[in-house]
């Protein structure tokens, strides 16, 4: 796991758009592993800065989001669909059948978490996948526990992730309480992992996944068993690492 440092949040977002865009234009078919949130907005904008000025095309990549909350139509203002639509794929030429993200609302969600990680397994997995990171050390929506579902499941939210996330509702009480998320052996199992952390509220778990041992208490951890993890933080975000 290598620990990159940036000064400031914007600076951060540009060096991983720098990283995705390599691995586009290497690949042109890559298969990108997408997040969403407040993290990955400047990269997001970057990606699309780098589309219209640069000429980087997506028109062959395929993505698979991490999660989505359960119960909520994609058309929902909050869905994860409307999200990714909204602050990126709108915004370049990626096609609209290379595009996979959870629904929340199968009617089997059993099956439709099998037939999710049956996908992504009939494209050669994923090349590259963007994460970012819970307080409480979520990786998706993979949240602390005894033990951990491995692949595509139905997962309750912590108390933790409802309070963050009810900044994005209009009360915390219209947050979903459960969402269907990539396992972690599903993350694991990416070729190249990105996470991204900004932020002095991500601080404590940033230094956790530096020193804590691996731990299902801290599923963010778990990314320590991959060979290729980069973390990008910016100064914040970083500020109890060991140096």
């Amino acid at each position: 796991m290598q620990f990159q440092t940036f000064d400031t949040y914007e600076a951060l977002s540009k060096a991983a758009a720098v990283a995705i865009a390599e691995e586009v234009r290497a690949n042109p078919r890559a298969v990108l592993g997408l997040a969403t949130g407040s993290t990955p907005l400047g990269l997001y904008r970057e990606l699309i800065r780098l589309h219209r000025e640069e000429g980087l095309s997506f028109a062959q990549v395929k993505t698979f989001n991490l999660d989505e909350y359960y119960g909520l139509a994609p058309d929902h203002p909050q869905s994860y669909h409307h999200f990714m639509w909204e602050n990126l794929f709108s915004h370049i030429d990626i096609s609209k059948e290379n595009i996979n993200i959870p629904s929340g609302t199968p009617d089997d969600v059993d099956a439709y978490c099998r037939a999710y990680d049956a996908r992504i397994n009939e494209v050669g997995g994923i090349d590259l996948q963007i994460l970012g990171i819970g307080t409480n050390g979520h990786i998706g929506f993979n949240e602390p526990g005894e033990e951990l579902t491995p692949r595509c499941h139905r997962v309750q939210l912590a108390e933790a992730t409802i309070e963050a996330n009810a900044r994005f509702f209009d009360n915390a009480a219209d947050v979903p309480r459960t969402a269907i998320t990539m396992g972690m052996e599903s993350i694991l199992q990416a070729k190249k992992i990105m996470l991204l952390a900004n932020g002095e509220a991500k601080a404590p778990v940033i230094g956790k996944l530096q020193t804590s041992g691996i731990t299902t208490q801290i599923p963010a951890t778990l990314l320590r068993l991959h060979r290729h993890v980069h973390v990008y933080v910016d100064a914040a975000a970083a500020s109890q690492l060991a140096r």
